[in-house]
């Protein structure tokens, strides 16, 4: 076989350095490496120097990348750089985030299996991520326990993007490479029989890890990959309740649905998986805090207002009258010349008539003259409208007539302190030395909203009814600053004019809003934040060590759920760190110093040198191993 040499201690690519080799496979190993341009701890893929020269490893390799890089999702390993390491040792790598913490295999290694309820909050985000990929057509076909990766803090994330296909990276390889690279145990049947994968595909994978994390036992075994392969496309995955008790019944039909042979009798994505999914996490813990997102909320149309059948009969006389005087005629006839003839024929009546005429017009021209030039004679009042009181005196005085204010009235035309009208009006006759009536604006009717926040609904009330304006809806809304009771404020606002009989709103204070909490105890720290925060509470989480609550659950929360807590108020929450103790077995012992200081250094044990010989290879420990010890303790190191 090629040269497949250590390369820690190597600078890739001028920035990244090798710090410690932390896993290895056929394609490529995986070292624990210090980003010197970021000064952060990273991990560096770098593939097998022997596959380097094969084209069609170097762009599965590269596809890898791309897959990851093209996801942004919180349980994805990120993808951060990739490229060919332009100095030193020939080398094509990929730098991702660092997961430090655990695989899902050495949890299932150590553990067995999971209970029902741990083993749901472990599949809800690797379906949540998986979900991210599916609607990005990008699917990974290559899931099993070792690509699902447990941080310290509990956060789940899947790696190994390797095997992906999809619209965004192109087709990758063969069936039977694929059959060579994958884990025959998760491989979906098509997979095997024609080298074919879809979300579906993915679908089947997670439901052959969830029956293991569940049962503790892959559903086929056998001597040789291959054949396990083959079982898969010809045997039915069993019921994980024919291999073990307490496996809920709508769950054990899920994973049997999702494993099924038929890819289309599966969910037909990671989406649909998760929705089932959830559902049956609810009815497992049914206080389980459930949001909803109908937040816009359809208000129904206005409708048109309805008048009185008083109102319309009104409308309709209204209109009859004015129909009836729009219909007067107004008619002019082309006499004929025999018309003008007989008309000039005057009888002897009509002459009777003009003659009385003639003398009633006399008698009205004397009696003009009585009025007009004689003693009966009054002055002509001049238009003063639109002028101030001040303007119709000066145009009054020189005509010896003076001038009373008699009404002041509202007007939406004439501006205040102006005259709207005078008796009589202009034009018309008054005595000598007489007097003119005026009637002056007082501008547009408008009063002003007084200042009703503070006050009850009731004084509010009665504070508007001294005004001209009624009261319309009197509604009320939670209120951080306003007590209970107490009115928030009006529409329209305070300081505001309106019109008489005016409509103002009234808002009134709920008090501070207040909800039951649900309780977060046993939950995972992501869900606590995430439906805490989104419900608009201020949360502050703080990390301690617990011997028995698993790292990145909740040990507990202040205020305790149920009890009733006031929105924007702050919620702690007490996360579990895992274990604060580590084990330093016995076989320390026979390992290399730079070895012990890399396992000590993992488990956050600190060191005291005691150096008897600067270039010693021997050395021994005090305490002497096996020992238990606390995070954060140290030990010292004789070295001879």
């Amino acid at each position: 076989m090629a040269d497949m040499s250590d390369l820690t201690g190597e600078l890739i690519d001028g920035r990244y350095q090798l710090i410690r080799n932390i896993a290895g496979g056929g394609m490529a190993t995986i070292y624990e490496a210090l980003d010197t341009r970021l000064d952060r701890k990273v991990a560096v893929k770098v593939m097998h120097p022997h596959l380097a020269q094969d084209e069609k490893f170097v762009e599965r390799f590269i596809r890898e990348a791309k897959a990851a890089a093209a996801l942004s999702h919180p349980n994805i390993v990120s993808v951060q750089d990739q490229g060919w390491n332009q100095s030193g040792v020939p080398a094509v790598f990929i730098v991702m985030e660092m997961v430090e913490g655990h695989t899902l295999r050495e949890y299932l290694n150590e553990q067995g299996s999971m209970t029902v309820r741990d083993g749901v909050k472990f599949l809800l985000p690797i379906l949540s991520a998986l979900s991210a990929a599916h609607k990005l057509g990008i699917v990974h076909r290559d899931i099993k326990p070792e690509n699902i990766l447990i941080s310290k803090e509990g956060r789940i994330k899947i790696a190994d993007f390797g095997l992906a296909k999809g619209t965004l990276i192109g087709e990758t390889m063969t069936a039977e490479a694929s059959v060579i690279l994958g884990s025959v145990s998760y491989l979906s049947p098509e997979q095997v029989s024609r080298g074919i994968a879809d979300p579906r595909s993915d679908v089947y994978s997670v439901a052959v890890t969830a029956f293991e994390m569940f049962t503790g036992e892959k559903p086929f075994s056998g001597e040789e990959p291959i054949q396990i392969a083959y079982m898969h496309v010809n045997n039915r995955v069993p019921k994980m309740s024919a291999m073990t008790n307490n496996i809920p019944e709508a769950l054990d039909e899920l994973i049997y649905r999702a494993t099924n042979a038929d890819p289309d009798k599966r969910p037909r994505d990671a989406s649909e998986f998760h929705f089932e999914l959830s559902k049956i996490s609810i009815a497992l813990d049914p206080k389980q805090n459930q949001m909803s997102l109908e937040l816009d909320i359809p208000v129904e149309p206005m409708r048109p207002s309805r008048k009185s059948r008083k109102e319309k009969n009104k409308a309709k006389k209204d209109e009859k009258e004015k129909t009836i005087v729009l219909k007067e005629p107004s008619i002019n006839k082309i006499e004929t010349t025999a018309q003008v003839r007989k008309r000039k024929r005057v009888s002897k009546r009509v002459r009777r008539n003009r003659f009385i005429a003639f003398f009633l017009a006399i008698a009205l021209g004397a009696g003009g003259w009585y009025v007009l030039i004689g003693p009966g004679s009054k002055v002509v009042v001049p238009s003063v409208i639109g002028g101030t009181e001040s303007d119709a005196q000066s145009t009054l005085k020189p005509l010896g007539l003076t001038s009373a204010v008699v009404e002041k009235r509202f007007d939406e035309e004439i501006p205040e302190g102006r005259i709207i009208e005078s008796i009589p009006g202009g034009g018309g006759r008054v005595d000598a030395n007489g007097q003119v009536k005026l009637v002056i604006s007082k501008g547009p009717e408008r009063y002003e909203i007084p200042t009703l926040a503070g006050l009850t609904p009731e004084a509010a009330v009665n504070l508007l009814a001294k005004l001209p304006i009624k009261v319309g809806d009197i509604s009320e809304e939670f209120n951080s600053t306003i007590p209970k009771g107490f009115v928030i404020s009006s529409t329209p606002k305070t300081g505001e004019k309106v019109k008489r009989d005016s409509l103002i709103n009234i808002l009134v204070s709920k008090g501070v809003e207040t909800v039951n909490l649900d309780s977060y105890v046993g939950k995972s720290r992501d869900q606590a934040l995430n439906e805490l925060t989104d419900s608009g509470f201020i949360v502050v989480p703080k990390d301690v060590y617990d011997e028995k609550i698993m790292a990145g659950l909740v040990i507990s929360q202040t205020p305790a759920g149920g009890a009733p807590a006031t929105k924007g108020s702050k919620i702690t929450l007490l996360v579990s760190k895992g274990s604060e103790y580590v084990y330093i077995p016995e076989a320390i012992t026979g390992k290399s110093l730079a070895e012990v200081k890399n396992l000590l250094a993992d488990l956050e044990i600190g060191i005291k040198f005691n150096y008897i010989k600067k270039s010693g290879k021997n050395w021994s420990m005090t305490p002497k191993p096996p020992l238990k010890l606390k995070r954060g303790s140290k030990v010292t190191i004789k070295v001879w």
